[in-house]
């Protein structure tokens, strides 16, 4: 049963499908398998093989690895099984070891028994699908493929049962939405913060270029006077010289 429980958490069937799924509508190449009929117990004794009480739940189902695995440890052990064709049961999937079906209530027993054991309250048969219900929901699956994995007969019948989960997610939604804005505005402060501790750009280009006035050499001063010749007159004019006064003749 181990299979079996790894197949209802895995695939979010329920117990009536997994139970009357046949060999004939399970592709492991493709990955994918389909229901067409569900097993019921009429007044827990007598067993029946029906098809699906829906539409939509007549429809495939996709196989994750994990199934994959169990399913291929069932047909590992389905050669050693030895069933008449003519039985309508002949091709079960999960069966007993003599390929007879197996019991919804014996199910329901060995699980009930396995959380007395493990310490657990008590869990039933379909809370495996609720269980599959609730990892595709809280992890962001979109609620119309979450639907059409559960194969319900509309997405308000999920949404109905799974409301609360979609409470949780809706307020996740929302926070990842809060969390992403105030990061993004937390960077741009940051980057306006380190703008302003910067230096304008000209005033750095005129920085450079004082700099660069001070470590290079004075340029020699070049004088117009210089390049005249200094050939010919010369072009001063001294002043002319004092003429000397004639001392005015006494008479004595």
């Amino acid at each position: 049963m181990a299979d079996l429980f790894e197949f209802l958490i895995g695939t979010g069937m329920r117990k009536g499908e997994a139970l009357g799924l046949h060999w004939d509508d399970v592709h492991l190449a493709e990955r994918v398998l389909y229901v067409r009929c569900t097993l019921s117990a009429i007044d827990n004794n007598h067993l029946v093989i029906t098809t699906p009480k829906t539409r939509t739940s007549r429809n495939w189902v996709a196989v994750s690895p994990r199934v994959a695995t169990a399913l291929q440890h069932r047909v590992r052990s389905r050669a050693r099984r030895h069933s008449d064709p003519s039985d309508p049961f002949t091709g079960l999937v999960f069966c007993r070891p003599d390929g007879r079906p197996l019991r919804p209530h014996t199910v329901l027993d060995r699980l009930r028994q396995l959380s007395k054991e493990a310490g657990v309250p008590r869990v039933t048969v379909h809370d495996l699908r609720h269980l599959a219900a609730t990892i595709t929901v809280t992890a962001g699956v979109p609620l119309t493929v979450v639907s059409k994995t559960l194969r319900h007969s509309t997405l308000s019948t999920t949404a109905n049962i799974y409301s609360h989960l979609t409470q949780q997610a809706a307020r996740e939604a929302v926070d990842t939405i809060d969390h992403t804005l105030t990061r993004a505005q937390k960077r741009n402060d940051r980057r306006a913060w380190l703008e302003r501790l910067r230096p304008p750009r000209d005033h750095v280009q005129r920085l450079r270029e004082a700099l660069h006035r001070f470590s290079s050499p004075a340029p020699p001063v070049f004088s117009t006077m210089a390049d005249r010749s200094r050939t010919g007159r010369a072009t001063t004019l001294r002043p002319p010289a004092l003429r000397a006064r004639k001392r005015p003749s006494s008479h004595v």
